[in-house]
């Protein structure tokens, strides 16, 4: 299916290009998340009026990530979990706790913004993972987890 990109997507292209996609990526994700139309005719031209219009919006949601981005760099959350003696957590730390705990100190992370690329975290430790705050920002937090002795 031809569809036009309305959004910057990852592995996929910029806004405004016309890609060739599967059917059912197309009608089941990116359409109704209103990230793409189908590209027909009528919303091309559409498209073409609108473009100045959903550029300059697609630049204040780049500007809001790099600016929220500067101040969540470097930041550092610090978390307690159960632990057995042996500095293993009784269950773990996942970006569902990070999130939360970010959105505590005051930033608007959603969970799904919170990349862990090994997983969630077992031990009492210190570690670094991602926050993906719009596709071309990625700020690196460091998350401490202590352990409390049940």
């Amino acid at each position: 299916m031809q569809i036009i990109l309305l959004d910057k997507v990852v592995n996929l292209g910029n806004l405004g290009e016309i890609v060739k996609v599967k059917d059912g990526y197309a009608r089941n994700f990116l359409i109704p998340s209103g990230r793409a139309r189908r590209a027909t005719a009528a919303n091309k031209a559409e498209f073409e009026a609108k473009r100045a219009e959903l550029e300059k919006a697609a630049a204040e949601k780049l500007a809001a990530a790099q600016a929220s981005g500067e101040k969540l760099a470097g930041q550092s959350v610090k978390l307690t979990q159960k632990s057995g003696v042996d500095g293993r957590l009784f269950g773990s730390v996942t970006n569902g706790d990070i999130a939360e705990e970010l959105v505590r100190m005051g930033f608007a992370v959603a969970k799904s913004q919170v990349r862990m690329p090994n997983g969630p975290i077992k031990t009492v430790s210190d570690s670094t993972v991602s926050v993906a705050l719009h596709t071309d920002v990625v700020v690196d937090v460091n998350v401490s987890v202590y352990g409390e002795h049940a």
